[in-house]
This record gives C-alpha cells, sequence and structure tokens, in this order.
C-alpha cells in the first residue's frame, strides 16, 4: 500500500502523519502551510511542526508515477535496461581480454627468465670450471715487467668474465637492503653531531705541494689513501696517526687513488698513462697496466674488487684484470670525439658512467660495450661524478659552478644545486648509507640526501680540496687539499 499526500495528491519524499487529523502530508508541503496558518488543513485545528510525527519507508526506492504504467513507458524502460545490460556486458568482455593479455605476457616473460637462469647457470659453472684450471697463474704475487706492446684485447675473454661474475647482479638488491640496514641504524651521524674537529697532517712533500686524490679502505676506514703532486702515493694509518708506507714509481703527478676492499692493496693513476697496483705491505708496484696512450683521468674498482675502469684523454674507457694487467677491453665513442674527464661504477657493476671534456655524462653498459643513456645540461667539463649506494641517484659536477642529482630510474635531472660564482666542484661522494653527498671543492659542502639541503660547509683548507670521504656510519669526514693538509672532521 503506498502512501499519498493529501495535499498534493502524490507519493511523498518525506512522509510525516498529522496527529490532528491522522492524515499524511510532504514535510515540506505540511511546513509551509502550518507557517502561514498554523493548522492542519484538513480540519483546521491548531496544529504545530513539532507535532508532526516522520513515517518510515521500508523501500528506499519512489514508485513510478502512473504515467510511467502506459505500454510505451513500459516499452522504453525495457530499452533502457537492455542498453544498459549491453554496456555493461561490453566492459566485462574488454576487461575479460586484457587480463588475458597480461596473464599471456607475464607467462611468457617467467618462461623467457626461466630459459635465462638456465643458460646463466650453466655458463657460469663452465667459467668456474676454466677460472679453476687458471688458479695457480692467478695472484699479485711479485713485481712484473712492463708489458713490450699493448695486449690484444679478446672481446670473448670479456664476454665470459662478466658471464662468471654475473651472480652479482644481486648486488643491487644487496646494496638496497644494506642502505636501508645503515639508515635505520642508530650508528649514522646526525647533522648536529657532525661537530668539527680538525688533525692537520702534511703527508707529501714540501717542495711540490699539494694532495690530489684521496680514498679510504672501506672495511677500514682507519687507512687513509693519498695520491700527490710529488708522484707519490702514501698510506696514512689515522688510528696511529703515522704513514704505514710511501709508494714511489709514477713519472707525473698521481690523480687517482684506490683503496682495495679486502686486500692489501692499492690503486693509483696519473697523467703518465699508467695504472700501477701497489702492495702495501711489501711496499712495491706489483703491477703496471697500460691501458691507455694519454694521462689516465679517472680510475673505478669493479664491485667483485678483481677488475678496474679506467678513463683518458684519449678518448677511451679501458676495463682491465687487475691480477694479470690485461685490458679486457677499450671502447671509445667516435662520434663524440673529445676527451673522457672521470669514471665511476654504478654499485651493481653491470653499468658505469663517465664524464666527458665537452659537458656530457654518458652511462655504458658493460656487458654490452654500449652507451646506453646520455645525460646532457652542464655547460663545463665533467669534474666529478658519483653514485649513491642504493643505485637510485647519479650526483655529477662540472666546471659551471653547479651540481646536478639525476634518477636513473626515470633517466632524468630532478634537481640542481647552483654553487657560488667560480666554485670548482673537484669531489663528490656519497656516505655508506646514502644519507649525505659531499662535495670537495673550493671548500667542503655536505649535503642531506632526498631534501637535498646544505647541512655543513668547512672552510679550513687554504687551497683547493681535491678529495672528500666518509669514515664508516658517517662517524667522521676526511679531506685533502692542495694546501698538502689531510683533514678529519668528527665529534
Amino acid at each position: 500500500m503506498s502512501l499519498v499526500c493529501a495535499i498534493s495528491n502524490e507519493v511523498p519524499e518525506h512522509p510525516c502523519v498529522s496527529p490532528v487529523s491522522n492524515q499524511v502530508f510532504e514535510r515540506r508541503l505540511i511546513e509551509k502551510y502550518i507557517a502561514e496558518n498554523g493548522a492542519d488543513p484538513i480540519n483546521g485545528q491548531p496544529l504545530s511542526e513539532e507535532q508532526l510525527v516522520d513515517i518510515k519507508v521500508s523501500h528506499p526506492i519512489r514508485p513510478k508515477a502512473p504515467s510511467a504504467t502506459s505500454i510505451p513507458a513500459i516499452l522504453k524502460s525495457l530499452q533502457d535496461e537492455w542498453d544498459a545490460v549491453m554496456l555493461h556486458s561490453f566492459t566485462l568482455r574488454q576487461q575479460l581480454q586484457t587480463t588475458r593479455q597480461e596473464l599471456s605476457h607475464a607467462l611468457y616473460q617467467h618462461d623467457a627468465a626461466c630459459r635465462v637462469i638456465a643458460r646463466l647457470t650453466k655458463e657460469v659453472t663452465a667459467a668456474r670450471e676454466a677460472l679453476a684450471t687458471l688458479k695457480p697463474q692467478a695472484g699479485l704475487v711479485a713485481p712484473q715487467a712492463a708489458p713490450t706492446s699493448q695486449p690484444a684485447i679478446v672481446v670473448s675473454d670479456l664476454y665470459r668474465v662478466i658471464t662468471l661474475h654475473l651472480q652479482y647482479m644481486d648486488l643491487a638488491v644487496s646494496v638496497v637492503s644494506k642502505t636501508a640496514e645503515f639508515r635505520d641504524s642508530k650508528c649514522i651521524c646526525s647533522c648536529k653531531e657532525l661537530l668539527k674537529f680538525v688533525i692537520l697532517r702534511g703527508l707529501h712533500s714540501a717542495s711540490i705541494p699539494g694532495i690530489l686524490a684521496l680514498d679510504l679502505c672501506p672495511t677500514d676506514t682507519n687507512k687513509v689513501l693519498t695520491g700527490g703532486a710529488d708522484k707519490n702515493v702514501v698510506v696514512f694509518d689515522r688510528r696511529e696517526e703515522q704513514i704505514v708506507a710511501t709508494l714511489k714509481g709514477h713519472t707525473k703527478k698521481v690523480t687517482s687513488v684506490i683503496y682495495h676492499p679486502s686486500q692489501s692493496v692499492v690503486f693509483s693513476a696519473s697523467p703518465d698513462s699508467t695504472i700501477r697496483v701497489w702492495s702495501v705491505s711489501g711496499g712495491n708496484c706489483v703491477q703496471v697496466v697500460r691501458a691507455h696512450e694519454a694521462g689516465v683521468t679517472g680510475l673505478s674498482l669493479h664491485a667483485t674488487g678483481d677488475y678496474l675502469l679506467s678513463s683518458s684523454e684519449d678518448q677511451y674507457w679501458a676495463f682491465s684484470d687487475i691480477q694479470t694487467g690485461r685490458v679486457l677491453t677499450k671502447v671509445t665513442d667516435e662520434t663524440a670525439g673529445c676527451a673522457l674527464t672521470c669514471a665511476q661504477f654504478h654499485p651493481d657493476g653491470l653499468i658505469f658512467g663517465t664524464g666527458t671534456a665537452d659537458s656530457q655524462i654518458k652511462i655504458w653498459d658493460l656487458k654490452e660495450r654500449t652507451n646506453v643513456a646520455n645525460f646532457p645540461g652542464h655547460s663545463g667539463p665533467v669534474t666529478a661524478i658519483a653514485f649513491s649506494e642504493n643505485g637510485y641517484y647519479l650526483a655529477t659536477g662540472a666546471q659551471d659552478s653547479s651540481l646536478k642529482l639525476w634518477d636513473l630510474r626515470k633517466l632524468k635531472n630532478f634537481k640542481t644545486i647552483t654553487l657560488d660564482n667560480n666554485y670548482e666542484v673537484k669531489s663528490l661522494v656519497f656516505d655508506q648509507s646514502g644519507t649525505y653527498l659531499a662535495v670537495g671543492g673550493s671548500d667542503i659542502r655536505v649535503y642531506i640526501c632526498k631534501q637535498w639541503s646544505e647541512v655543513l660547509n668547512f672552510t679550513d683548507h687554504t687551497g683547493l680540496v681535491t678529495g672528500v670521504a666518509f669514515g664508516e656510519h658517517a662517524q667522521f669526514l676526511s679531506s685533502t687539499g692542495m694546501d698538502r693538509s689531510l683533514k678529519f672532521y668528527s665529534l
């Protein structure tokens, strides 16, 4: 039984009943009538809005008007319902087709991945067996004479080497988890804790001033490695506050140095076009890598610790075996035709970046030896590049007095930091947790990542800062400069 308003003779949207006449009304209409007359419209008895009683209707759908019960109206309603059903059916078919395609693609990818994994596993096993037969010849045992001629570059050897180390592809995942572990660790120094405390040491010859390169041993950051304009490489123990070894052999200044993470071995590069491998304990050169015909401008150690990446003014980058001194591959970008100024491996060891004299940053695929991405934007020679430890970001500096941050996942520049006029960027480094970025040049500046805001500024060096490096858990910051000083900033 439907309710009908006694005033409008229509089904009310908000029905209510008058206790005076017991009639049903549309609340909107009866309220207007009461406001004007103050009485019930049926019997004229006094009535107020407070006396009205709402009626709860169980069915939420309003009944159709009597005009909708005609045959044309019924046919139109059926047509509308049919159209709605067909539209819904079409939408469902589209969704089903899309889901089928996605499922088919996922199954294809899974099958391809399984095949690739099986093939790589087989190749790695074969390479390990082949490597086992060569082990007696490996090792940094004694100095070797410099080769009289450039060793042949065998592409198949490089492929086998890279295939052998594809097991290190999971380094990307481990680095991310390691970064999260470092970031969550309470050992990481906060910005407030990085108070200034300076130790001054003169390590290199006073007659030819200038320390040009700096590196810390990754597993023991108390061991400091420097390269100077006096052609010497110096190993310094921060805890004992004494020089461990002074390594001599380069004929020109030393511009790049690297400390091996697990061996008592260090590497150095120089404009004399050589890369030298030194034994710290023996204090002598155990290997000379002659990969270039011009000055070596950049040096980076592969994640495996067995291979070196180098860049040079001869426009080539080279990938060399540190055990044998053999150059496995040597590549140049023939379309660019300009000198390389720096080079750095990505943490996963599968790609790396190079900077050029014409302000370009190039990303290379090591296995394919191809240029896979370019990052233009600087207006001067690129002087330093650094990958964050989680592998997501790339920081670059150039002679245009600016820093640029690049997102490697989106291949774009997301932040540019404009420095002071004539600021010279010489060194860039992220700490192990990826929390801080340090910049060395006209002074030392430390930025906190993600916000990319400056949190510290040190101006103690009287000359240009040529190297910066973080200690373990960012507990201290070390720096070198053209004033021959090695400085430490910590609690």
